[in-house]
C-alpha cells in the first residue's frame, strides 16, 4: 500500500507552508506500509519555540485555506518544543532543533520511502546544522570577547 493522492497533496501543501515559515530540514515519509493509522509523516524543525509555533500556525492556516482541512488533534502547543498536527491521513511533527536531534525520528522511519517535496522544502535540508554551526561560532565569539 502506498500513500493516497490526497495524503500526498496534504504533505506537499504542508511542506510548502513549513518552508514558507523558514522551517529547517523538512522531510516526509510514506509510512502507509508499516502503520495503519496514517499514510505519511512530515518532519520539520526550527531553532526556537516561537518559530516552531509560527511554522505550525502556517501549516494549519495553509491546509485550511488551500484544502479545507483542519487537524483532528493538535498536541504540544504549550511548550512548543514538539508540536504534532494530526490530519488522520498525515501527521505533521514540528520540533525544536534540540528535540529533533535527541529523538531522531528519521532513524525510526529511514526504511520507509521518502516522499517528493516541493523545491522550497527540499532546499531546507541541512539548514539546522548550518544554524547550529553559526550559533556556536557566535557563542564562541561572544565568550572570547568576555575574557
Amino acid at each position: 500500500m502506498t500513500a493516497t493522492d490526497h495524503s500526498i497533496e496534504l504533505i506537499t501543501a504542508a511542506a510548502q507552508a513549513a518552508a514558507d515559515k523558514l522551517a529547517h530540514d523538512i522531510i516526509a515519509y510514506d509510512v502507509s506500509d508499516v502503520l495503519s493509522i496514517t499514510d505519511a509523516f512530515l518532519l520539520a524543525s526550527a531553532p526556537n519555540d516561537r518559530q516552531v509555533k509560527s511554522i505550525v500556525d502556517g501549516i494549519e492556516e495553509q491546509l485550511s485555506k488551500e484544502l479545507g482541512v483542519k487537524p483532528v488533534r493538535r498536541e504540544g502547543d504549550r511548550e512548543a518544543r514538539w508540536v504534532l498536527l494530526d490530519y488522520v491521513d498525515i501527521v505533521v511533527h514540528v520540533q525544536h532543533s534540540e528535540e529533533r536531534v535527541f529523538y531522531a525520528l528519521e532513524r525510526l522511519w529511514k526504511d520507509c520511502p521518502e516522499l517528493e517535496l516541493p523545491a522550497d522544502a527540499q532546499a531546507t535540508r541541512g539548514k539546522g546544522a548550518e544554524h547550529a554551526k553559526l550559533q556556536a561560532e557566535e557563542d564562541t565569539a561572544d565568550f572570547g570577547g568576555l575574557r
